[in-house]
């Protein structure tokens, strides 16, 4: 068995003509959704898929194996319920509020301008048809939105191959530093500052009472001119 660890999202980064080159596997979403399972190539060879966790393998993907070949995957056919809005009765407004009320009860659900698909269940294609959408049953390959944060693989179907980590954002650093506490100044003979002369008390006058003089006392030295 050959091990295969490594996937590259719609071989990008791999010339078209290696990737025409390389052998195929076919697997359906049930088996796509794994990160680990074994499959058997176009080759006959038996490989063995150990990728993260999390990770959705896609069709158009390139897995690389542990001798350095190449694998494309391929998204088998499958049953699937293929959803329109019927033009006689509804618009293609329609077709919007049926991918929300799937998208209410989780349903996985392949998105596309003019049509909708999802795997088979008679009591959802019911709902489907009493909202005047029509529901025919085919075989197709099935490519699920993988919701609002994308595989963890890292990119989307359709043909669009996005990066498979998010973008570390440059965040601003917050130093905290801290001023450093100056010395105290000590004024002494050599300081240069041009110190303003010391401010002048104000002088209060205080009245001062003198004693009160001794009571005359007329007698016979009083020269008085009585």
């Amino acid at each position: 068995m050959i091990l295969c660890s490594k996937l590259m999202p719609q071989g990008r980064g791999l010339a078209r003509v290696l990737v025409q080159r390389a052998s195929t596997i076919t697997l359906d979403w049930d088996t796509r959704q794994k990160s680990r399972f074994d499959a058997t190539d176009s080759a006959g060879r038996a490989l063995g898929v150990f990728l993260a966790r999390g990770t959705v393998v896609r069709g158009g993907d390139v897995l690389v194996a542990e001798d350095g070949s190449l694998v494309r995957v391929v998204a088998a056919p499958q049953d699937v319920l293929h959803i329109t809005a019927c033009t006689e009765h509804g618009s293609p407004f329609d077709l919007t509020r049926a991918a929300y009320h799937l998208g209410n009860r989780h349903v996985p659900i392949e998105l596309q301008p003019d049509h909708l698909k999802i795997e088979p269940d008679h009591v959802l294609a019911d709902m489907l048809r009493a909202m005047y959408m029509t529901v025919v049953a085919v075989s197709a390959p099935f490519e699920p939105e993988s919701g609002a944060y994308g595989d963890h693989g890292g990119h989307s179907h359709g043909g669009h191959s996005h990066g498979g980590h998010g973008h570390d954002h440059d965040r601003a650093h917050s130093h905290d530093h801290k001023a450093a506490v100056a010395e105290p100044h000590v004024h002494g003979p050599d300081c240069t500052h041009d110190h303003a002369a010391p401010p002048v008390a104000k002088r209060i006058a205080i009245p001062i009472r003198s004693a009160p003089a001794a009571p005359h006392v007329h007698g016979p030295n009083c020269n008085h001119d009585h």
